[in-house]
């Protein structure tokens, strides 16, 4: 299809913005014309999540497609690391697949710690082999985020062949290293590991990129870097790179990169530089066949009523309008529903910790980051077991194996805020058992149980209630759309809000207290994990 655009192209590449004729012919752009006119709108590249774990939205990539787009995003580079601790190579198989269904660029990479630690039980395993064959595949353009930072660092073998098959196929090595800094940051990106999205200082930051790093500032649904991160655009505008890494479908209903954009130049910033930081650096560091509106480029881009207030009023991928005025014209699609999920539902009893000590360690949560702290605090002791302290805010927390019967781990958490109730999620990081906290320990077995049943899930229970939105495909996915599934998670967020919690995401940040590759104290369902020393630790002091 031959059609032409009229309007003021702002050309990252370049660095300037002229009114143009940009002629579109058979997806590509064939010729770009400045004009003597004055046209109302704006248009230049669409924009690409630096980094995305799909899963964390509950949709599928098609679905998470259709709301992005409304966005002006126009692709991903997806790690589906998620769905493949749950079931391997087929499970990444099965998001390409579903990705390949409709008009939007998705970037998969290789997941390169399946599971992400030996510590927990996850449902599958990718191995160095499973990561060449992965890595041969032209549809996989990277290996994803390397969390075993100890294994990088200590020269683990395994963990150094997978970096190497990545170098054979001359494919991009995505990092993962919270908080690393000194000869241990060195030694960690000098393996040929390239980017990091996981910095929550300033100063941790500055030093990556003194060093090379590429540093991805993230705003996701629980973590959230922007404010730290941003001032470094100034100086390092082109090792900057705009991700979400997780995002809840309420947040990707409102909003995506575009967030990112909007309050970066609300605050002053360059447009050049946050519009590469959204596009062109992203394009650049992963050799991408995304256009930047450039003669020949591939016909993708948003227009826009004006930098100033941003308005995005049309996306278009190869030279097809896929979305305009908040109205997506990507359909939906369906896919079958694929899961691991073998464990028996619970008892009460299950949740209770016998007494062994006057003080207890707890798991810190601070609201809107990843890491926690770990508190020494009085335990509780009821009839000789710890029980949650609702009047201090110390809840109990467990981890159940959702991929066999083991009894589940059991240890404290602050700032849940519950007075009541409990809260479950089987989306949790990375193994995706399920993780629950709550007030006592029925409410604690009926959330698990609801998940159980539905073989995935969130849910929230009380004494007189149980509420679960069903995650049926891998036990954290689901065939409904991003209107539905939004709908039925703002409401579950709501009521443990009316529960009593404070955090801003209560659901997200549960589904990270498994994640033990983030310090500093984290649950998974062998026991409670010291994360920067990097071993089991006892509950009781």
């Amino acid at each position: 299809m031959l059609f032409s655009v009229k309007s003021n192209l702002i050309d990252v590449v370049a660095r300037e913005i002229y009114p143009a004729e940009v002629t579109i012919n058979h997806g590509k752009i064939t010729s770009i014309k400045r004009i003597d006119e004055t046209p109302e709108t704006y248009i230049l590249p669409g924009f690409i999540d630096a980094h995305v774990h799909i899963e964390s939205s509950m949709l599928l990539p098609s679905e998470f497609a259709r709301i992005a787009v409304k966005h002006g995003s126009v692709g991903t580079i997806s790690d589906p690391h998620e769905i493949a601790n749950v079931l391997g190579v087929p499970g990444v198989e099965y998001m390409i697949d579903n990705a390949k269904q409709v008009l939007f660029h998705f970037y998969f990479g290789a997941p390169s710690c399946v599971p992400a630690t030996n510590f927990e039980t996850a449902g599958a395993v990718i191995d160095s082999a499973d990561i060449d064959h992965l890595l041969s595949r032209e549809d996989i353009i990277y290996l994803a985020e390397m969390m075993n930072f100890p294994g990088v660092i200590y020269k683990d073998p395994e963990v150094l062949k997978k970096i190497e098959i990545a170098k054979k196929y001359k494919k991009p090595i995505d990092g993962h290293a919270p908080g690393l800094m000194g000869e241990n940051m060195e030694a960690y990106f000098s393996a040929g590991i390239t980017t990091d999205h996981e910095c929550f200082s300033y100063p941790e930051a500055l030093e990556k990129l003194k060093f090379g790093v590429k540093v991805l500032i993230r705003e996701g649904s629980a973590a959230k870097n922007f404010d730290t991160l941003i001032p470094l655009l100034k100086e390092y505008p082109d090792q900057i790179m705009f991700c979400c890494d997780d995002k809840h479908p309420d947040d990707l209903i409102e909003s995506h990169i575009n967030y990112h954009v909007k309050r970066a130049l609300d605050l002053g910033y360059d447009l050049f530089d946050v519009l590469r930081a959204a596009s062109y650096n992203v394009i650049k560091h992963y050799q991408l066949p995304v256009g930047l509106l450039q003669p020949g480029d591939n016909a993708d881009f948003i227009q826009i009523d004006n930098p100033e207030s941003f308005k995005i009023l049309k996306t278009y991928i190869k030279g097809q309008l896929v979305a305009e005025n908040n109205r997506s014209h990507i359909e939906s699609v369906p896919a079958p529903v694929v899961n691991n999920f073998n464990c028996s539902p619970k008892e009460p009893a299950d949740f209770q910790l016998k007494s062994s000590g006057s003080h207890i360690r707890v798991i810190e949560v601070l609201d809107r980051q990843l890491i926690t702290n770990e508190l020494h605090l009085p335990t509780l002791v009821v009839n000789g077991y710890a029980e949650s302290d609702i009047e201090n805010d110390i809840l109990k927390i467990a981890v159940v194996n959702r991929y066999r019967d083991e009894k589940p781990a059991v240890a404290f958490i602050k700032n849940i805020g519950l007075k009541s109730g409990a809260i479950a999620s089987c989306v949790a990081h990375d193994s995706h058992n399920i993780v629950v906290a709550g007030t006592n320990d029925d409410d604690m077995c009926k959330a698990v149980n609801a998940i159980i049943k539905a073989q995935g899930g969130i849910s929230l229970a009380t004494k007189d209630e149980e509420m679960v939105l069903e995650l049926p495909i891998a036990g954290i996915m689901t065939n409904l759309n991003a209107e539905e599934v939004a709908a039925q998670y703002i409401k579950l967020d709501q009521y443990a809000k009316e529960l009593g919690s404070t955090l801003k995401a209560p659901y997200m940040s549960l589904s990270f207290m498994a994640l033990l590759v983030i310090p500093e104290l984290k649950l998974s369902d062998k026991g409670l994990f010291n994360g920067k020393e990097f071993q089991f630790t006892d509950v009781f002091i």
